[in-house]
């Protein structure tokens, strides 16, 4: 078995088990991930000295337990991740095959919009949205969803100036196909594996910035256990317990890892690095 398929396994492996963890959090979450005890603040994990095993994975600085608030954040995580492919998908695909299709002006216009896109700073928007309008879950889908875009529209223009020089391209013109249903039933499927390791990107990069917005306050707000606020959450007792950032840290670095990898292995199955 080759280097290749490994990765592309071990990816689906931590990618599924994370799935299945998130779903099924509100079932093998062993407590209730919103419940406090201030009585039993910041025990350590089971395997470190003082640990119980009440609480595998510890408790936080409000006493919640540790690995039921990461299960419940591997929810968040993927839902706000999936969102946000869903939106920015849907964008930037629009624009990619119009303007690769139709080109001249119509093309003039989408890459006008690309530029303007990859001309802001993507960071620095996603907290001045959130800064003015708040911090929710909806916000931080849409805000991400909004800004996410530009590499949908960049590759599905490209692939579609590819195809549409294409023989069933032009068969389906001679037969008197409509324009929609040759962008929709001709075009998109033949560009659809590139889209497919785009989307895998979008989704790690999705849920990093949810991160990072979260770590600065302007993220998911709480008691929501996304993983970023616990990050968040713990930096103030990381000199004494280390455990309370390294837990939700590791949990997030294997997650977009597992994306990474299984990203990689769609391209090279779906030939996503070939010519259409």
């Amino acid at each position: 078995m080759s280097l290749r398929h490994i990765a592309f396994g071990l990816g689906v492996l931590i990618v599924g088990v994370v799935l299945v963890a998130g779903v099924l959090a509100p079932y093998i979450a062993p407590h209730d991930p919103f419940a406090q005890d201030l009585m039993q603040r910041m025990i350590p994990p089971e395997w470190m000295d003082g640990g119980s095993a009440l609480h595998p994975f510890g408790t936080d600085q409000l006493g919640r337990d540790y690995l039921s608030r990461l299960l419940y954040g591997a929810r968040i995580s993927l839902l706000i991740g999936t969102l946000a492919v869903v939106t920015s998908g849907l964008i930037g695909i629009t624009l990619g095959i119009l303007g690769g299709y139709f080109g001249g002006r119509v093309d003039d216009v989408v890459m006008f919009a690309i530029t303007c896109r990859l001309s802001i700073p993507l960071i620095l928007v996603a907290l001045t949205v959130v800064a003015f309008v708040g911090s929710s879950l909806t916000v931080v889908v849409l805000t991400l969803g909004l800004l996410l875009w530009d590499r949908f529209a960049v590759v599905a223009r490209t692939t579609t100036m590819q195809v549409r020089t294409l023989d069933y391209i032009a068969a389906a013109q001679a037969a008197g196909a409509s324009r929609l249903h040759i962008l929709s039933r001709e075009v998109l499927p033949n560009i659809l594996s590139h889209l497919v390791v785009v989307a895998t990107l979008e989704m790690a990069l999705a849920i990093l910035l949810e991160a990072a917005l979260s770590f600065l306050g302007l993220g998911v707000p709480p008691p929501l256990p996304s993983w970023g606020l616990m990050i968040a959450e713990g930096k103030d007792y990381m000199f004494f317990s280390p455990w309370v950032i390294m837990i939700p840290g590791i949990a997030l670095f294997v997650l977009v890892l597992g994306i990474n990898l299984l990203g990689d292995g769609l391209r090279d199955m779906l030939g996503a690095g070939r010519r259409p």
